[in-house]
């Protein structure tokens, strides 16, 4: 079985420039953890729900916030993203890619053909499609 035929094909992206109150809000309002970041509709890295965890102050929104801790929320998506992301093909195998996830420990492959982006493959779809191509 193929990565296109059970990857997400509605892919949500951001710029590089956009500030992380952006990205939190997505994140927030979505059944997804992973956003892919664009310039000139070129894929440039990946933010994940925990990269935005990592670098926000968890003082945000609180008493005890400071204005170093409202500084984290202002930072810029390209500050925070991982960069070249590891891709694939969407003629890859859901075998190889989780293999390759594994192998990055990753939590997501944006899936590119030739240069476009056409979806991003997680292991929440590649676990779905192991389980309903299974014999249990």
């Amino acid at each position: 079985m193929k990565v296109f035929e059970v990857m997400t094909t509605r892919v949500v992206t951001i710029e590089m420039d956009d500030r992380l109150t952006v990205v939190k809000e997505i994140l927030d309002q979505a059944p997804f953890r992973h956003l892919l970041v664009i310039e000139d509709e070129q894929l440039q890295g990946v933010i994940s729900d925990r990269d935005l965890l990592r670098c926000l102050s968890p003082f945000i929104g609180t008493d005890a916030e400071s204005v170093r801790d409202k500084n984290t929320i202002n930072q810029r998506a390209h500050q925070v993203m991982t960069r070249s992301p590891v891709t694939a093909n969407s003629e890859i195998t859901i075998r190889d890619a989780l293999t390759l996830m594994l192998a990055h420990n990753i939590g997501c492959l944006p899936i590119v053909d030739d240069g476009k982006i056409e979806g991003i493959f997680t292991l929440h779809d590649g676990l779905r499609a192991l389980l309903d191509t299974a014999l249990i």
